[in-house]
């Protein structure tokens, strides 16, 4: 089973960050809540401090666990650990995905996600 981390991340409007996968990626062509796979050792949250940088170009806090969600794509099982967090600076610099948005949660049904998101989609637009 692969451990990933994925951030809500929230702007000082209460928009959320979304990003979509560019082709040639797994799961290309559908949004998610960024982050990336979780090292041996380290916390969700350092984690997705070190994805964000390194992936868009932002510092983020992360502040609250939102959820877990465990989904198989193919042969591949993995463990979604979602987090809440602060967007705190950077201009957003995308490598692993060709588009972002910032949304209002109950827009966020409009987007076509990845299907280990989909929970964290359906609470965010539930709360």
């Amino acid at each position: 089973m692969i451990e990933v981390a994925a951030a809500i991340i929230e702007n000082e409007l209460g928009q959320i960050l979304i990003a979509r996968r560019k082709q040639g990626k797994s799961q290309e062509g559908l949004w998610e809540f960024p982050g990336g796979k979780i090292e041996n050792n380290k916390t969700v949250e350092d984690c997705l401090k070190r994805e964000l940088l390194e992936e868009m170009n932002i510092v983020i806090q992360p502040y609250e666990s939102f959820g877990v969600n465990e989904h198989t794509y193919g042969s591949t099982h993995i463990r979604l650990f979602a987090y809440k967090a602060t967007f705190v600076s950077g201009e957003i610099v995308l490598i692993d995905h060709d588009e972002y948005e910032w949304a209002q949660s109950k827009d966020l049904v409009e987007y076509e996600f990845a299907s280990a998101d989909i929970k964290f989609v359906e609470m965010l637009i539930g709360s």
